[in-house]
């Protein structure tokens, strides 16, 4: 299986036309398409619905979760229905199963990096926001721990380790993502992360435990890569083999 995965989308009210030609090149370069959050710029039901329309060039499946910008408008349930009417497989802690290979999906949250990660200590605001990067964790422990497939693929928004997000100023790191989002990473065999958020990150690193973790921000991607189309291709291959990212389509 190739996977192509891209995040950041921001798609706005004005962008019909745009998106769906850089899209579309997923048809002859990979077997699915992943969606790694801030699919909309604001969160608005018309954003979704553009969106909606530009995907229609995609014909191969698509999976996606949200980001943080999805949710900006308060209607994260109503931009979820469009994008699963247009046919996007959204998850939040869901999984589903493509060609034999199983997909976990969450938004995730913020709260830094390791030693730098916020605890759950002190006023009880401070116990709530920490609380809800343990949430979103626990929701991919439980997604990664009812797949049954051989091969296994987690997406989300936010950065699960601090690697990906190297590269952005040092004063907002604490807000590109969370180390509690790899922890489920040790306790279930994954073969790809892919995330979204940090738009001046780096495109790859790895979890503690040597899971692959690609950094999938669009801005990111055409910067990195500005003569390819905008997203990663990751070929899975056979199990034993290791998955080649491909770049533009071609092995680097």
């Amino acid at each position: 299986m190739r996977i192509a995965a891209v995040g950041d989308i921001h798609c706005r009210k004005d962008a019909a036309g745009t998106i769906g030609p850089l899209l579309a090149h997923a048809n002859e370069l990979a077997d699915v398409l992943l969606l790694c959050g801030d699919l909309t710029d604001y969160g608005l039901p018309e954003e979704a619905h553009v969106l909606a329309k530009e995907l229609s060039a995609v014909r191969v499946p698509m999976i996606g979760v949200l980001g943080n910008h999805d949710w900006e408008s308060g209607a994260p349930e109503e931009v979820t229905r469009i994008l699963r009417e247009a046919g996007v497989l959204m998850l939040d802690g869901d999984t589903c199963e493509i060609h034999g290979v199983g997909f976990a999906g969450i938004k995730g949250f913020i709260g830094g990096f390791g030693r730098g990660t916020l605890g759950p200590w002190g006023e009880p605001a401070v116990k709530r926001f920490v609380q809800e990067a343990i949430d979103e964790a626990l929701k991919l422990e439980s997604a990664l721990s009812r797949l049954r497939t051989r091969r296994r693929v987690a997406l989300m928004h936010y950065a699960p380790v601090a690697e990906t997000a190297m590269g952005e100023p040092p004063e907002i790191m604490a807000f590109l993502g969370n180390s509690r989002l790899a922890e489920p990473l040790g306790r279930f065999p994954v073969d790809a992360v892919f995330h979204g958020h940090a738009h001046h990150g780096t495109p790859e690193g790895r979890s503690p435990t040597g899971v692959p973790v690609y950094n999938v921000a669009m801005p990111l991607m055409k910067r990195s890569f500005p003569d390819a189309p905008p997203f990663r291709v990751l070929d899975l291959g056979p199990e034993q083999a290791p998955a080649p990212v491909l770049w533009g389509g071609l092995p680097r």
